[in-house]
């Protein structure tokens, strides 16, 4: 095979899918207090059935019941999503978000389906406890999105990919291990789901939708 031509190539990442994350700080007590709230919750309501395959999920008014930490955690969501967000000229937009949001328990062998969120413009999660997902890779439980643009190459040429890190995992998936204070933005289109969980422990954690 001949040797390829000197070509000056200029390789351009066109319509990337953003994904926020951070470490929200001083989780220990405001942690203590949301788990405790959630618990009670759940004893005092049954599950809605969503994209939980198993496990509690509860109403969508958690703002309501979670006390001034869930209130807190909302507030930096909100605060996320503004810094994250423009108008078409990169200029940052004034946007009073409304914010919908719940409680994930997953005990073992509980998990989230694949699935998005209809009606908003960010999503998101924070994880109040990660079951020890953190430390132990083997307990499963990660937060898992698939590529948007569907099956891409991988249809015709599975054990192919576009140059570069941001092109290894086309046509495929990417996960986040959960840890706690850990919190994740995306655009609500994104498909996405949670693996199952195999820890001894409960996964906990807080699911908010973010529209205008």
């Amino acid at each position: 095979m001949p040797d390829a031509p000197k070509l000056n190539i200029a390789m351009r990442w066109l319509f990337a899918t953003p994904v926020a994350a951070m470490v929200v700080p001083d989780i220990g007590n405001r942690n203590e207090k949301l788990r405790a709230a959630i618990f009670r919750r759940r004893d005092e309501h049954p599950s809605i059935q969503a994209s939980n395959a198993g496990g509690w999920h509860s109403d969508r008014d958690l703002a309501e019941w979670g006390g001034s930490d869930a209130v807190a955690i909302l507030d930096i969501a909100r605060a996320v999503a503004s810094r994250i967000t423009t108008d078409r000229q990169g200029r940052q937009a004034a946007i009073d978000w409304k914010v919908t949001a719940w409680a994930n328990i997953n005990p073992a062998g509980a998990a989230n389906i694949c699935h998005y969120h209809p009606g908003s413009v960010w999503s998101g999660t924070y994880y109040v406890d990660d079951g020890g997902c953190a430390e132990d890779d083997t307990l499963g439980g990660e937060f898992e999105m698939l590529d948007p643009r569907g099956a891409a190459p991988s249809m015709f040429a599975p054990t192919l990919a576009f140059a570069g890190e941001a092109g290894q995992s086309v046509g495929s998936t990417e996960t986040i291990r959960p840890k706690p204070g850990l919190m994740v933005l995306f655009p609500s289109w994104l498909f996405h789901q949670v693996r199952p969980y195999r820890g001894g422990r409960e996964r906990i954690s807080i699911a908010f939708n973010l529209s205008m």
